[in-house]
């Protein structure tokens, strides 16, 4: 039996991903869900950080462009929105890179755009190393 990893804060998150697709179902844009699961993550009293920059760098040089990740929970999971009908490989690839950028070792690829359900795919980096601190 394999232990998942972060295994009771994923399913937090999951869980309140799971209200915020029960109370609005599928079809509106990915702006409206992040603001659902902002509040949703407050009345579940699950910590995050919602599109906070973070910097990027190329041979130990900032570089001018950062990203916003959808939200960052407990300081150590990146959770990535989409409202598609269906998760791609480009969607894998952009949470994945997210996780290399922070160091980080769990993503949580969440898709409100698909039906009857919430699709979702947990993205592990096998090789992290945290390179990023979050402070208020």
């Amino acid at each position: 039996m394999v232990d998942l990893l972060l295994k009771e804060e994923s399913y937090a998150i999951m869980g309140a991903c799971f209200e915020v697709y029960k109370a609005k179902g599928c079809g509106f844009v990915e702006p409206v869900y992040q603001e659902c699961l902002a509040i949703e993550f407050e009345y579940r009293n699950i910590p995050f950080v919602q599109q906070k920059p973070l910097d990027m760098f190329y041979r130990g040089r900032r570089l001018s462009c950062v990203y916003k990740p959808d939200f960052v929970c407990f300081e150590q999971i990146i959770v990535e929105l989409k409202a598609v009908q269906k998760l791609v490989d480009e969607h894998r690839a952009q949470t994945m890179n997210y996780l290399k950028t922070t160091g980080f070792q769990l993503g949580l690829l969440v898709n409100f755009g698909h039906y009857p359900r919430v699709e979702s795919e947990r993205i592990v980096n096998s090789t992290s190393k945290r390179l990023v601190q979050f402070t208020e």
